[in-house]
């Protein structure tokens, strides 16, 4: 099944894990797409700003990334640069530990589990193991995170997909829109716009 068109933004309350709010704009040039966003949240005490943007190619495959980020510790920013192919530079230097990943994946942010359902457009059933380069909230730290997401049945007319983290113990279903935006993320956020 495929996706409709992106709204021009969307919006997220962060809470439980945190307490912060998220905006996107999304925007379409030829066939590349292209992602601006802001998150403040505090967490476990510390206080963080993130801001990003991410751009796409048509098959929804990240190419690359800059994040900005300010907490208590100072500013920071780090950029992510891939083939497409899922070989990756981190601030310029190749980083391997992040082969095969083709997606970027914020910590900060609930709108990132959007590139991963766009680009593999899975059916019902299906399943599928999908490693995200993931940047870190309070420091930009940049990891290699393994993901499951299986296909479930729809949800009144929204996908929903059960993910699976095991570095952080987590399971949930996510449940999106018809655009592929998530719209409930347990313990993490709920779309708002």
């Amino acid at each position: 099944m495929t996706f409709a068109g992106l709204p021009p933004s969307a919006a997220w309350r962060h809470r439980d894990a945190r307490h912060g709010f998220e905006t996107v704009f999304f925007a379409t040039d030829g066939p590349t797409h292209r992602i601006e966003g802001h998150t403040t949240a505090v967490e476990e005490g510390n206080a963080w700003a993130v801001r990003y943007t991410i751009t796409l190619d048509e098959l929804w495959h990240t190419r690359w990334a800059r994040i900005w980020g300010r907490a208590a510790t100072g500013e920071r920013l780090v950029r992510l640069d891939s083939d497409g192919s899922g070989h990756w530079q981190v601030d310029g230097s190749a980083v391997p530990s992040l082969d095969g990943c083709l997606d970027v994946d914020l910590e900060s942010s609930a709108c990132t589990n959007t590139l991963v359902v766009r680009r593999l457009q899975l059916g019902v059933g299906a399943r599928a193991e999908a490693p995200a380069a993931y940047v870190r909230a309070l420091d930009l730290t940049v990891e290699r995170l393994e993901q499951q997401y299986v296909r479930v049945a729809d949800e009144a007319n929204h996908q929903c997909y059960d993910y699976r983290s095991p570095a952080f113990d987590f399971e949930c279903r996510l449940v999106y829109d018809e655009s592929g935006l998530v719209l409930e993320y347990p313990g993490i956020a709920t779309r708002v716009l």
